[in-house]
Order: C-alpha cells, then structure tokens, then sequence
C-alpha cells in the first residue's frame, strides 16, 4: 500500500487516485532562461522515480511538465544578449532536453509551453475577475486578491492576518515577507520590449503563476492526483496556484503535494558568489559521467536534503558500477548454461522473493529509495555468495537477472550498460598481460594492468576470466 507525504497535511497518507489505475501528475519545470543546475536535477530525478514506482505499480500514469518560456527572467536576460525571446528559450529548451535525455529522466506525456497557452490563461482570469477573486490596479495590471480566498495560505501555513489593504507585488518571485496580491496580467511596460499579447484584458503579458494553473488544468481536468516541485515553490507559486484554481472552480485542485528538498554543495547552500553553482554540463566538463550524477541524486530520500560533493559522484559511480558488473556477470554464466544441482532453485527464489518484498515495502513507505536501494543490494551479496560456491545455473542466474531489470524500471540505471569496444592497442594489452599470467610472469602482467590504468581501462581478474571496465573519471 502505497503512502506518499502529502505537504497539504504535512502527514502519510495511503495514495487513492481520483480515477482508479491511472495517475496525473503536474510538474513544474524549467524556466528556460540558462542552463539547468543540479538542484534542478535533484527535482527532476524525484519526479522520475515517483513517476517510475507508480508505473511499476501498474498504474497509469499522465505527467505534464510545463516549460516557462516567458517570464521577468526570460525576458531580462533574452533582452541583455540581444535576442528575440523565442530565439533565446527555444536555446535553453533544447539543452533541457539534451540533459533529461542524458540523466535517463522518463519523458512527460505532454510539456505545455506558456507562450503556447496564452488563450487558456486569459480565460481562466476573465472567471477570477467575473468572480470578484481579481481586480484590475491603476497601473492596468490585473492581480489576484488574496483576501477573497479564505484557504489563502493553507499549503506553506502562511499567516495573512496581518496583511495590508491594497499591498500588491508585480514580481514574478517574491519571499513571505512580502506576501501581497500578486499579478495575474501584467499591463504591458516598455522595459518588456517586444514581448506582449494583444487581448480582450488588454496589452500585456501573464504573470508566472496563472501560467501553470492554466496549463494543468488542460491537461489534467480541475481536479487531479499529484502537484510536485521543488520546496522552494511552495510559495508563492503553489500557493499561488491553489488560491487561482480552486477560487475559478470550486473544487479541490489537487489531491496530492509532493516537494523534493534543497540540494547543496559540500555542505553549503549552493551560490555562484561561493563558486558552488553547478549546471548538469559544468559537472560532465570536469569528466564525471552522467549514470553517475543520475545514480546520486537519486539515491537519498526526496525530503532529505541532498549534499552534492564530486567525492560523492565518485562513490555512487562505483556503487552504480557493481549493478552493471553484477548483471554482466549473471549473464556470463547465463550463457554458458551450467548445470548444477537444482536444489538451489528454491534458495534463489527465497532470495528474489525477499529482495521483492523489501524493495517494495521501502518504495511504498515515501518512496524510500536508500532501504530500496539496500534490498537491491542484499540481493546481489546473497547471489554472490551463491556464485562463489558455484552453485549457481543458467535458469537461477537468469531469475536474477529478471529481477535486476524489475528493480530497474524505478532505478533506472541499466541503460548505461552499453556494451563498449576497446580499441586495437588496448585489447592487445590485455591479451599479452593474459599470455604473461599463464607464463606466470607476474611483473610483467603488474606493469601492463598498471599501463592499462594509466589509460582509463581497470581490470578484474575473476574465475571466469579478466574483465575490465572504464575509471570513473
């Protein structure tokens, strides 16, 4: 039974879709004004894994992840390069998707562009103003009155008793010092350049937050299972989000509120002025492969902040490394097709069950990834045993592998395995530190493995044979 922590109640709760075996899932996505940073990341790999268990679970799942391609950022820096907006976020967009596809992050069903849904946001305001939930200021811009929505506040536990008449923000971002009326419609300033829409509200732009309230009602209906983000969007921008969607409809908006927690960086907030500050491309140009950024940032709970230090990408590459070489190796005796005593059927199976069992119950408990990933690795010590003892066949080694591959679908880390060639000089390495082993030549083979090493390639002398695998960096 799966529980998720639903930040609405701060408390577990059993997961009951609205619609019984399938799932909409809201997430916010990348403003598309620079490259995406590993905090970023840290969100994204969240939203995967839950999106991955609830697959795994058999549901089926809708997630919409919306792409802010206009915004007080978009425009500032778009305008400071000289640029015209779409030039510059269809830029940045593309490298999102170059990243996701590098981290093996499971693609949304839909990503709704705001400049794309313009019309839906004017529709949804026009029933905030018809309602009296919206005003438009003396500087023509429609904002959204808070005081109107009795539940404002309800998800970030806000205090608005002491809010002041008439206090409004215009800013996209703004902290819970300056909780106001914020801006549906921005009336159209000359500093936004080119960037405007002529509509029945006037001339101007959306605010950010009526963006992914509109959008995800599209695709999702008024009313729909999971809201994820980082914890830095509970406000205003949930917030916000809430107080738009239930003010138009009347109804709940979402059942579920999922946030992920800050990402640091050696044990500090994550700041340029700190020289901290990493894009996922800053993190691959220091030699670190992406399998191993994807296997950290998932490996620690959602709502447990994650410290990011290259010492740790370093540890999870090796720990990712043991799972792929574990396969390689189940896949080895797999092939030659041993035949052994089958008595040790029913220990594989007891074994598998178990790992089953543990992996499952962890991943219903919040989606605790680090017990999961612990199952997954009792696993692999228990069949390692059995390897030792060479009491493992074809039909066991094949169960396991099955096995791995289910636990995959959540982890998702095997799509790395690639099978890599070496090239001529290195493979005729290896062949001659073989021919010096069987001649007994131990010097020379030591030289040629610490040669091998020099040139990225370790080697593992095993019962089966050597095997050999690229460093981490």
């Amino acid at each position: 039974m799966l529980k998720l922590f639903n930040t609405m109640t701060r408390r577990k709760e059993v997961f009951k879709p609205i619609k019984p075996g399938f799932v909409g899932i809201y997430t916010c996505g990348p403003t598309i004004y620079n490259f995406a940073h590993i905090g970023n990341y840290r969100a994204y790999i969240f939203e995967d894994q839950l999106k991955r268990y609830l697959k795994y679970r058999d549901f089926d799942v809708k997630q919409v992840m919306n792409l802010t391609d206009v915004d007080d950022k978009t425009i500032r820096d778009s305008q400071k390069e000289g640029i015209k907006l779409k030039d510059f976020t269809d830029r940045y967009g593309k490298a999102f998707f170059e990243d996701i596809d590098a981290l093996n992050i499971d693609k949304a069903e839909v990503f709704p562009a705001a400049t794309e849904h313009i019309n839906e946001m004017i529709d949804l305001i026009k029933r905030l103003l018809e309602k009296g939930y919206a005003y438009r200021g003396e500087d023509g811009s429609i904002y959204y009155s808070i005081a109107r929505f009795k539940d404002y506040g309800k998800l970030s536990h806000i205090d608005v008793s002491g809010l002041k008449a008439g206090a409004r923000v215009k800013q996209d971002e703004y902290d819970k010092e300056h909780v106001s009326d914020f801006v549906l419609w921005k009336a159209y300033d000359q500093a936004d350049g080119d960037v405007f829409w002529e509509t029945e509200l006037g001339k101007g732009r959306p605010g950010w937050h009526i963006e992914c309230s509109a959008m995800s009602m599209k695709y999702l209906g008024e009313h729909f299972d999971i809201h994820t983000g980082g914890v830095d969007n509970m406000f205003p921008h949930h917030e916000n989000e809430i107080a738009q969607s239930e003010a138009a409809t009347g109804k709940t908006f979402v059942n579920y509120w999922l946030h992920c927690a800050h990402l640091i960086v050696d044990g500090k907030k994550m700041s340029k002025s700190l020289g901290n500050f990493y894009t996922l491309r800053d993190v691959f140009s220091r030699g670190y492969k992406a399998r191993a950024v994807r296997y950290l940032l998932l490996s620690t709970h959602y709502r447990q902040q994650l410290n990011f230090t290259f010492e740790g990408v370093d540890a999870a590459d090796t720990a990712l490394e043991k799972i792929i070489s574990f396969k390689r190796r189940l896949e080895e005796i797999k092939e030659k097709g041993a035949d052994v005593d089958k008595k040790t059927d029913k220990k594989t199976a007891d074994i598998i069950k178990k790992a089953k069992h543990d992996f499952e119950a962890a991943m219903d408990d919040d989606l605790n990834i680090s017990v999961a990933l612990s199952a997954v690795f009792d696993m692999m010590k228990d069949a390692n045993t059995l390897i030792m003892e060479a009491s493992l066949g074809s039909a066991d080694a094949e169960a396991f592998i099955e096995a791995v591959k289910k636990f995959d679908e959540v982890i998702g880390v095997l799509a790395y395995d690639k099978k890599e060639e070496l090239d001529e000089e290195l493979q005729a390495l290896i062949k001659k530190r073989e021919e010096a082993r069987k001649n007994k030549n131990w010097k020379e083979a030591d030289r040629i493995r610490t040669l091998l090493k020099e040139k990225g390639i370790l080697l593992d002398d095993t019962k089966e044979g050597v095997r050999w695998k690229r460093s981490s960096i």
